[in-house]
């Protein structure tokens, strides 16, 4: 068969790869290179060049076992991350790294604080109750309306769990509080974040991100179109009528790797069932900064973590996410390199190295339900 892939991030890659063992594939993507969000960077630093990426950065073999096994088959190389949760809030005065008992108290003061000391012990009952609640909550209840019937206290809604969740799916808190509470348990329960013990092992790719897409490519034995954004899809009595902008080309089949809003846009008169699910997500445009303005990151080094979380006084409702790669990709050195979402403003000029915008899905109910 003669098959058309469009879009050439992870999903439009590994499709393409695959297909293109048996079949005549056409890879299409709309920008002037493959990976999507996979997006590594090349950086001078003390010691030559460092990879860092700013997209996807890691996975585990538990929960992605076909992409693992890809890696294996294509020689890609993994390492062990580090994937450590911490807060700095101006509105509370606290930070902390959730990982063990003294960096969660790594500001010392915190000892002396009742509020905090209630924070840990909500974290505990949140933990012990979260199974349960898989197979309580209604799917229509949403992070927001949980929190406010939970008992629990406001630090932890604040401090910990509105944070996490934010972090997890790269979304401002406010937005977060729309997202099905019973999804983020199940999204937790499948990456093992609920349970203490035996948690999976996450790893980077060694090298970079990137790496795994150029050896992709290195073997692909189909056709890939860089810099060719398809302008709609048409259905024939037998195949499809792909329109770029070189044309009009008949397939047998294609397969729409991009996002739901992006192939309901793409399909010419859409079935009822098509306009309803693909139209039931959103996105939202993330400013994304590679940066070593340490500004951003928690007062105190023992509360760094590899994923922080930073409420500005001045901007209630806003979470502020940063990345700190030297912990996740095992970056040497002395220079910290840090990914920061909507924080631009504050980042010192000099001190950014790249920057970059990508789309997120929104989480909703109505998504949920799709």
């Amino acid at each position: 068969m003669r098959i058309a892939v469009i879009g050439g991030g992870v999903a439009g890659l590994y499709s393409a790869w695959h297909l293109a063992q048996r079949h005549e594939v056409v890879l299409f993507e709309a920008h002037g290179r493959i990976g999507g969000h996979t997006d590594t960077h090349v950086i001078e630093g003390e010691r030559g060049p460092v990879h860092v990426d700013t997209g996807f950065i890691v996975f585990n073999r538990t929960h992605y076992p076909l992409f693992s096994a890809w890696l294996d088959r294509l020689g890609v190389a993994a390492r062990h991350s580090d994937m450590s949760f911490g807060v700095h809030s101006e509105f509370s005065g606290i930070e902390y790294n959730a990982t063990r008992l003294d960096t969660l108290y790594a500001q010392r003061s915190n000892l002396l604080r009742p509020r905090f000391h209630g924070m840990v012990l909500d974290i505990l009952r949140f933990y012990r109750r979260a199974p349960a609640l898989l197979n309580e909550l209604d799917d229509r209840v949403t992070l927001g309306e949980w929190l406010a019937d939970s008992g629990l206290g406001r630090m932890f809604a604040d401090e910990h769990l509105v944070p996490m969740a934010a972090a997890l799916w790269s979304s401002p808190g406010s937005d977060i509080l729309r997202f099905p509470m019973r999804y983020l348990l199940e999204f937790m329960d499948n990456h093992s974040m609920l349970q203490v013990n035996d948690r999976p092992i996450w790893q980077t790719i060694a090298g970079g991100s990137q790496r795994y897409v150029e050896a992709a490519l290195r073997c692909f034995e189909g056709t890939v179109r860089l810099a060719s954004p398809v302008l709609g899809i048409r259905r024939l009595a037998q195949g499809v009528e792909v329109s770029s902008d070189t044309g009009r080309e008949s397939f047998d089949i294609a397969v729409l790797a991009c996002h739901a809003d992006q192939v309901l846009a793409l399909i010419d008169a859409p079935q009822p069932l098509e306009a309803e699910v693909l139209g039931a997500f959103a996105y939202q445009d993330n400013d994304t900064v590679l940066h070593t303005d340490e500004r951003r990151m928690p007062k105190r080094r023992k509360a760094w973590a590899s994923w922080i979380v930073r409420r500005d006084r001045d901007a209630p409702g806003r979470s502020g996410i940063s990345y700190w790669m030297n912990a996740l990709q095992g970056i040497p050195g002395s220079t910290q390199y840090i990914v920061s979402l909507n924080q631009t403003d504050r980042i010192a000029p000099d001190r950014i190295l790249v920057r970059r915008h990508y789309r997120h899905p929104v989480y909703t109910p109505e998504s949920r339900a799709a």
